[in-house]
């Protein structure tokens, strides 16, 4: 469901971007905003039929929408929505993991903190070695927590990227400028 709420807003934002340079009607978006809905069900029904997850997806898109569904994926193709929309779930996805990773670590730092004199012993080469503080071999652990942390905030800047320029990213169908507004 959630990717089919993305392959709508993406398809709306590029009516309104194309709407902004007169490329489709003035008041289309506003209406294709007010009618659009989808059926996760019918669209799988229909896709059983077409043999492409897009087609079907417009398909049950444009029941709802109506004469304006003839606007919706104009100059587009489906890579273009399907590589946008991936983009789009990895981020979201990623803010997740951020989020568990960011709670994580604050309870290494409360098990840390716990089990600061906490004997234990120690390995090394896969022996054991000289004692230690569990509360030490913790922190270790909140260390590698930090810097995988930080991979994933940089790893989330390089994944927020859009493709939005039609037929083999050539732009014969689409303005170069619906792109840059559905990016933003």
């Amino acid at each position: 469901k959630n990717k089919y709420k993305i392959w709508l807003e993406i398809e709306t934002l590029a009516c309104e971007a194309m709407e902004k340079y007169n490329q489709i009607p003035k008041g289309t978006t506003k209406i294709i905003r007010e009618k659009s809905n989808f059926n996760v069900d019918k669209i799988l029904e229909i896709e059983k039929k077409t043999k492409h997850d897009v087609i079907a997806f417009l398909t049950n898109v444009a029941k709802y929408v109506g004469e304006e569904s003839r606007y919706i994926h104009k100059g587009l193709t489906s890579s273009d929505i399907l590589d946008t929309s991936f983009s789009i779930q990895l981020y979201q996805s990623s803010l997740i993991i951020q989020k568990g990773l960011i709670n994580f670590g604050k309870e290494l730092i409360k098990l840390s903190k716990k089990h600061k004199y906490t004997i234990c012993i120690g390995r090394s080469h896969g022996i054991h070695a000289e004692a230690t503080t569990f509360g030490l071999k913790i922190l270790g652990y909140y260390e590698e927590n930090k810097r995988n942390l930080s991979s994933l905030k940089k790893s989330i800047k390089e994944i927020q990227t859009i493709q939005m320029s039609g037929p083999i990213g050539t732009y014969s169908n689409i303005d170069p400028r619906v792109e840059k507004i559905v990016a933003q």
